[in-house]
């Protein structure tokens, strides 16, 4: 049973729409910042945060990033907010490893898609996009790929939302839909503001397609579509893993996975003032 301390008041209807229009504003700033990078190609954004096209990027994805935590933060526990810091880390450590290496993944979304299952769609959508602002002050690349990171984080939030955690083996299936959908969207920001990608592994694959014939943004289409679907895969299975792993106590302390009964088994369930009379078999 989850402490009554650790259970969300429901938010009155004139708040939730408040909320609902903060989040639809945050999502068109971050889609019509990634329009602008595809449809005017500025190759100055490579130049890092002081070049032009950099700082038109930097602040649609940032303001569409705080819209979305404006939104989403008074649903949040306080678990959820030390939390996203560590998810900030993680995907950037291992995204900056991984990405200079042989392999053709990139794990750079373990945190995104952790805060995602724990915290909700919104929640892991402004994680996505808040990690790829602070790892461009490390690697300017990533910058323009901050609305992927964002579609990432909220097609995981869906997925946990709608009970594809429930079943473990339905994770990976979740994770490879993901990753088709973000494959696509990424490919056209890798083809024409950079004309590659630039990860090792994925460079060579490109490079392969290119040299049986195929054209720039078809050749990246292919490598993403074969990359980023195993990507993702492999990175709902593991933070599947992470969240099943935790002790019951920690996982009530996430009102979402207990209001969407996130997780199978007795580590989730309703808060008690929504299940006391109600089958525990019933979706929320």
């Amino acid at each position: 049973m989850s402490s009554p301390s650790l259970t969300l008041e429901s938010p009155t209807p004139a708040a939730a729409r408040k909320r609902r229009l903060l989040e639809i504003l945050g999502a068109l700033a971050i889609a019509g910042t990634y329009i602008y990078l595809v449809l005017n190609q500025p190759a100055d954004i490579t130049g890092g945060p002081g070049s032009a096209s950099a700082l038109i990027a930097l602040s649609g994805f940032l303001a569409g990033a705080i819209l979305l935590i404006v939104a989403v933060l008074p649903t949040l526990p306080v678990s959820t907010l030390v939390l996203i810091p560590v998810a900030l880390v993680l995907n950037i450590v291992l995204g900056q490893f991984v990405g200079s290496t042989l392999v053709p993944f990139y794990l750079d979304a373990i945190g995104t898609v952790l805060i995602a299952v724990l915290a909700g769609p919104a929640a892991g959508a402004a994680t996505g996009a808040l990690s790829s602002i602070v790892w461009s002050f490390f690697n300017p690349t990533v910058l323009p790929f901050a609305a992927g990171a964002a579609l990432i984080g909220c097609l995981a939030g869906l997925a946990a939302r709608y009970g594809l955690f429930r079943r473990f083996y339905l994770a990976p299936v979740a994770g490879f839909l993901t990753g088709i959908i973000g494959g696509v969207v990424s490919a056209p920001i890798a083809a024409f503001v950079f004309g590659g990608t630039s990860g090792l592994a994925t460079g060579a694959i490109v490079s392969a397609f290119r040299s049986m014939g195929d054209t720039l943004l078809a050749a990246i289409t292919k490598q993403a579509l074969i990359s980023d679907p195993m990507d993702k895969a492999i990175v709902f299975t593991l933070v599947a893993i992470l969240v099943y792993a935790l002790p019951r106590r920690t996982r009530l302390q996430f009102p979402f996975v207990t209001r969407h009964r996130v997780l199978a088994g007795h580590g989730t369930g309703r808060p008690a003032r929504e299940t006391a009379g109600a089958p525990t078999d019933q979706a929320a």
